[in-house]
């Protein structure tokens, strides 16, 4: 069940948290930076990750944090070129392919709710219409809270329908 909200993603009650990143990312901008600074240990375990696995856009890598929620970091755009450029744009073909290993995960894992930010729309270069239709193609029919975080408001908590 798809829930589009206002609020901060951060404050979310869901099992898992998802954003979007390149291959080799620095964490550097958006909610991604967020994530780095609340979580530091993930980004030098994403760096390790990448550095010995190669990944390729359109794939995900999964963090665990110690109270067991989910850190899911979809791999929407291409790589940066060199270690001193920033990541490429995003690419809907790299977002569709996240979305299906998001859902395999949801499904293998059984998790019970995620929650999503507006994925490859700011550094990702993306337009939102085109990336929520791949949303709803992907996670529409799932029957866990999928919440999808529109705007961003920082501090606050929105209000997550059958969160827990």
């Amino acid at each position: 069940m798809l829930h589009y909200l206002s609020g901060d993603i951060l404050l979310t009650q869901a099992r898992a948290l998802v954003h979007g990143v390149a291959p080799d990312d620095h964490f550097g901008t958006s909610l991604a930076l967020q994530l780095r600074e609340h979580w530091p240990a993930m980004t030098k375990d994403f760096r390790h990750y990448c550095h010995t696995h190669r990944p390729k856009p359109g794939e995900l890598w999964v963090w665990s944090t110690a109270d067991g929620m989910r850190i899911v970091s979809l791999l929407t755009q291409e790589p940066a070129l060199s270690h001193s450029q920033k990541p490429g744009k995003a690419t809907l073909g790299h977002v569709g392919h996240a979305l299906h290993a998001l859902r395999r995960l949801i499904e293998k894992e059984h998790l019970g709710s995620v929650a999503l930010p507006r994925l490859a729309t700011g550094v990702g270069g993306l337009d939102w219409k085109d990336v929520k239709a791949l949303i709803e193609k992907h996670l529409g029919d799932l029957k866990i809270p999928i919440y999808v975080y529109e705007t961003y408001r920082a501090g606050q908590k929105a209000n997550e329908p059958d969160a827990g």
